[in-house]
């Protein structure tokens, strides 16, 4: 099989310049195309100190017409759910596969974007988190939810650093609904002030602070024992690796599909 050619949006950002060294450092993939707001023209290898890549940095406003002049396979997109609900139904249209970790993307977005996968005979994978840890901490949560049932109260706390514009994180979204799901619906309450005696519904906190990059506990609490999971993210690379991964797999999958990253771990 050919390389795969991956362009990114978001690309001069901390995330981004993660995901391109990743992609230089990885067999079977190349940047084909980079986009941001800033540094537009300038080659964006010396954006982010890796070194002149004859990549120039694009205007995100051309992203259509440069997926197509690069030949793009796929278009990894990390950055907030403003752009992202512009920039993927726009790289879907021009023929390109989707990678998107972007997180607080609302119920409407999500559908747009989905539809355009589907019309415009792409694949695409829409992840809340990328780690290859946090898909075995689903699969852990689902299992302690199948086996503890409703005989135990539910509360999900995480933490971020101070400039994680959403709250709660995708990740714990993720994993309410995971137990949600497997407990028969549940109701979710989003921290807890006043007057707020507990029912069966799924508590959710968030914490904001200094350089956290991503920690994510689920307890599940008896009244004479408690079984706590958790998960810590120590670096961005987690996400990065696994996005990479993604990008590689998603071009050779079933046209017209939304997988998650779990498809992709098999």
């Amino acid at each position: 099989m050919s390389e795969i050619r991956a362009a990114l949006v978001g690309a001069c950002g901390k995330m981004g310049s993660l995901i391109i060294r990743r992609i230089l450092a990885t067999d079977g993939i190349v940047l084909s195309a980079a986009f941001d707001l800033v540094n537009i023209g300038a080659d964006v290898g010396e954006v982010i100190g890796a070194g002149k890549l004859n990549v120039p940095v694009s205007d995100s406003k051309d992203l259509s017409s440069v997926l197509k002049e690069t030949k793009t396979d796929v278009l990894i997109d990390f950055t907030i759910a403003p752009a992202t609900a512009v920039n993927a139904p726009a790289a879907a249209t021009a023929g390109v596969n989707l990678i998107i970790g972007t997180t607080g993307l609302t119920a409407e977005q999500k559908t747009n974007i989905t539809d355009a996968v589907i019309k415009n005979n792409v694949a695409a994978v829409i992840s809340s988190n990328y780690s290859i840890g946090v898909g075995v901490f689903f699969k852990l949560i689902k299992d302690a939810a199948k086996y503890l049932g409703n005989d135990y109260d539910v509360e999900i706390i995480e933490a971020h650093h101070n400039q994680k514009k959403d709250a709660p994180s995708g990740t714990a979204m993720t994993a309410a609904e995971i137990i949600s799901k497997e407990m028969g619906g549940k109701d979710l309450v989003f921290g807890r002030e006043g007057l707020c005696p507990r029912g069966k519904e799924i508590g959710i906190h968030a914490v904001r602070g200094g350089d956290i990059v991503g920690d994510h506990t689920v307890m599940f609490i008896g009244n004479s024992e408690r079984i706590e999971l958790h998960h810590q993210a120590h670096s961005r690379e987690i996400f990065v690796g696994g996005a990479v991964m993604a990008a590689k797999w998603v071009a050779s999958q079933k046209k017209g599909v939304v997988y998650e990253m779990s498809d992709v771990l098999n």
